[in-house]
């Protein structure tokens, strides 16, 4: 059972903006119903060129309403500059947070979005003529959605690129496709990333980064999830710490210290740390 946010309940139980705008500037359709998500949102500028309306007709589950329902509202008042600027981040945001399962209900919001304004400029966007190579074709997803998706969300796992984007979602041949292209934009990120401090840091030093790292880069992530990272101590390169909130029982647990948690703290503190989860201290990953 996913654990949604009063804030989503609400936007799922009381959708704001329903419905066509029959004089609508512009209007963006993304997703299939043979896919299972589909939604089309309709905006109506005013005078100065800003969003006065936004309505939105969608098929899907209660966070792809929710995450609809949420985005018209944050469109409304902005130029068309200012909304392209919104995120999923941004939009499962406004909501709390989404299960991590239903993310790609904020990034299909994100897409409508994109499609609408691009058609109210001119620029074309047929929604049947995919952009870059198709890798899932349950889903209809190509790289360049599941690159960008990697890059925005900083996503680790090939579980939650099929959770952003619903590739792999369906009958899974595509997983090893998936898994090249997560390895190349990792790769590509890593070469990209700064280096890590090369002096050599005492330990309160260390601590110091550790816990700087953890509060500005890990947690936030973490909380956007609906989980939590608390540090309980340091020993020498060894970091104790404890998973809160839906990161306690999260089947992906261990996945994510080790490869968002231990990795984070490897390539901005020291390449040697070790973290360790301290309700099972017994486990050294």
């Amino acid at each position: 059972m996913w654990d949604y946010t009063d804030k989503v309940k609400d936007h799922f139980m009381n959708p704001r903006n329903v419905g066509k705008i029959d004089d609508a500037d512009a209007v963006g359709e993304v997703g299939s119903l043979a896919c299972g998500d589909a939604l089309k949102l309709y905006l109506k500028l005013d005078k100065d060129g800003l969003i006065e309306k936004a309505t939105f007709q969608t098929f899907g589950c209660g966070s792809a309403i929710a995450s609809s329902s949420a985005l018209t509202e944050m469109v409304k008042g902005k130029t068309l500059d200012e909304a392209l600027k919104i995120t999923n981040k941004d939009i499962a945001d406004f909501l709390g947070g989404l299960p991590k399962e239903k993310m790609h209900c904020s990034v299909m919001g994100r897409e409508a979005l994109e499609a609408a304004i691009n058609s109210y400029r001119g620029i074309k966007s047929d929604i049947h003529e995919l952009e870059g190579e198709l890798v899932c074709e349950c889903f209809g997803v190509t790289d360049t959605q599941i690159r960008r998706a990697i890059h925005e969300n900083n996503i680790g796992t090939v579980e939650d690129v099929t959770n952003f984007t619903k590739a792999g979602g369906g009958c899974g041949r595509c997983l090893e496709r998936i898994d090249e292209i997560l390895k190349e934009e990792l790769g590509a990120k890593q070469a990209k990333a700064p280096a890590a401090p090369s002096k050599v840091l005492t330990n309160l030093q260390r601590i110091s980064l550790i816990k700087k790292v953890i509060d500005e880069e890990l947690r936030p992530a973490l909380q956007a999830d609906g989980g939590d990272l608390e540090l309980l101590d340091v020993e020498g390169k060894k970091v104790l710490v404890s998973l809160r909130g839906a990161c306690t029982n999260c089947p992906s647990a261990q996945i994510t210290l080790k490869d968002v948690v231990q990795g984070k703290l490897r390539e901005l503190v020291d390449p040697e740390i070790e973290v360790v989860e301290e309700v099972k201290c017994t486990l050294s990953i």
